[in-house]
């Protein structure tokens, strides 16, 4: 019988640092300012439900455009020389090295007015504003989280048997049906572990929306930070709203995880 030492610090981890902590901001936002029971912080954090819907459909869009971006080019990575493998990744990783701060910071000075990107595409007479909006927002989220899908795909698909392929190939399949029965059937897993790794961090993100979208681009993230230091209970009671969504989404997505290695 193996030895249950190991998981020790594991379950004291969680404990400390995931556990407790929920279960203070659970207790926190069923109580009022004298530690009685109550239910108006509820009540104040539904007047935000315009910024949830906002935030969770930009989330979406980001996850999706991740999603297509990171697909096809997980899989011509596979593709490549294993030095040419490596070199990529580290490139992938290089920027997450970086204060994410710093990287937002990055892209206010690409995108404000007379900026790099502003002065290039004026050589062309193209005109406009890139900050300030939900497309600067979503740019940024799209920056920032890219390479958390492309890595856990790209993990997958390395992890992809040749043999199948070439077994498809011999049995007459074309590349678009090696593609549609094999490869992607197979890379789905990556793909769903990518899905959740852009969008639990894209629903609950905050300083990008301050830094690169307008005021009506706040997202809940940003309103978490800023009631919290006014209204503990109400902050609470908005991240535990939050974090019901954000379960319900790692609910469905492990349920389509079963699913698919059921078939």
């Amino acid at each position: 019988m193996k030895s249950r030492k190991p998981s020790i610090p594991y379950i004291i981890w969680m404990a400390v640092f995931t556990m407790i902590p929920m279960v203070m901001v659970a207790i926190t936002a069923f109580t009022d300012k004298n530690g009685n029971f109550s239910l108006e912080a509820f009540n104040k954090a539904f007047f935000y439900g315009e910024v949830f819907v906002r935030s969770l459909w930009i989330a979406l869009i980001s996850t999706a455009i991740c999603l297509v971006i990171a697909y096809p080019l997980a899989y011509k990575l596979t593709k490549m020389k294993s030095s040419t493998q490596n070199l990529i990744n580290m490139l992938l990783m290089i920027p997450m090295w970086m204060n994410f701060l710093l990287r937002i910071y990055a892209w206010v000075m690409i995108l404000q007015t007379n900026g790099p990107l502003d002065t290039f595409l004026s050589f062309f007479g193209i005109h406009g504003t890139y900050l300030g909006n939900s497309g600067a927002v979503i740019l940024g989220m799209v920056y920032e989280y890219l390479p958390f899908m492309i890595l856990p795909i790209y993990t997958v698909m390395s992890k992809i048997d040749n043999g199948l392929i070439e077994a498809a190939q011999d049995l007459g399949s074309n590349g678009f049906h090696v593609f549609s029965k094999v490869v992607l059937p197979l890379s789905i897993p990556g793909v769903i572990s990518g899905i959740t790794l852009v969008f639990v961090p894209s629903a609950s993100t905050f300083l990008v929306a301050q830094y690169l979208g307008g005021t009506n681009d706040i997202m809940i993230g940003d309103i978490i930070d800023k009631v919290f230091w006014t209204d503990q209970s109400t902050g609470s009671a908005i991240s535990l709203i939050l974090m019901i969504f954000i379960l319900v989404f790692l609910v469905l997505m492990n349920f389509f995880g079963d699913e698919e290695a059921i078939a």
